[in-house]
């Protein structure tokens, strides 16, 4: 990756961020850093993670933070990661900034560190951890709504902050247990959405639940699709809507790790 931060527009990306023994497994960890090594370096990085819901949309850390172990009954190793980036106060400002000038309202919660959906593909795409980082939450699931925070944000693109949304592309770990190898579901809904980016078909994304097939038993709770729709309007409001770059595909335990980049 290139080591001098970007003075152009950076891209936009939504990745499938894996459960913290992302780390263990023997693709996919390999597959993250080719894809960073690939992008212009970011001036700072904008986190939006399933697993982070918060109304009114709330603005984490701004300086070092502890990370939030947002997870159960893993071996001890995975509770000593780290990951010390610098925080982002001036990326904050430019945030509040966008998003209360529409009077989307805005709070902070100053110790509220990054969570696994954050920084476990971090580790992997940016290990040296000296890129200003900043996570804000989710106010809502509502894909028109997370769509309208997308585009507001999208100025920041231009001043070298990657967005990135991180989620899953498939999501139903409940009806894993009852599933050998990668699941009907699991496949049609990833073949159904790639052929949907690809068309830049907007509107049927926006009703995935309705128009794909199987949409309900690949996201029975839609926080893990969510993240896609800020990254969907960063791209639009930027001009850059078309056929994303799918930089990983393929499935993990069942479940699809298809992620994107716009620009």
């Amino acid at each position: 990756m290139n080591t001098t931060p970007t003075t152009g527009r950076m891209p936009a990306l939504y990745l499938s961020h894996g459960a913290p023994p992302l780390a263990d497994d023997p693709v996919w960890p390999g597959e993250l850093a080719a894809w960073s090594a690939g992008l212009p370096r970011p001036r700072a990085i904008l986190m939006v993670s399933a697993h982070w819901e918060e109304a009114p949309l709330a603005l984490g850390a701004t300086e070092r933070a502890p990370l939030v172990y947002d997870f159960w009954g893993f071996p001890e190793h995975y509770y000593r990661v780290r990951y010390d980036a610098p925080g982002a106060p001036e990326l904050a400002a430019s945030v509040r900034k966008l998003l209360r000038a529409p009077g989307t309202p805005v709070q902070d919660i100053p110790d509220r560190g990054l969570d696994h959906g954050a920084y476990v593909p971090l580790v992997e795409m940016f290990p040296e951890a000296d890129i200003p980082v900043l996570q804000i939450s989710m106010p809502t699931l509502d894909p028109v709504r997370l769509m309208e925070i997308g585009r507001t944000l999208a100025p920041l693109r231009e001043e070298g902050v990657l967005i990135v949304g991180s989620g899953f592309f498939t999501h139903n770990l409940a009806a894993l247990r009852h599933a050998g190898g990668v699941p009907g579901w699991s496949t049609e809904f990833d073949a159904w959405g790639r052929e949907a980016l690809a068309a830049a078909d907007v509107d049927a994304l926006l009703d995935f639940e309705a128009k794909s097939p199987a949409g309900r038993l690949a996201h029975p709770r839609t926080e893990h699709f969510a993240p896609l729709f800020v990254t969907l309007g960063a791209a639009e409001a930027s001009g850059d809507l078309g056929a994303p770059a799918t930089t990983v595909d393929g499935f993990w335990m069942g479940l699809s790790k298809r992620s994107l980049q716009f620009g």
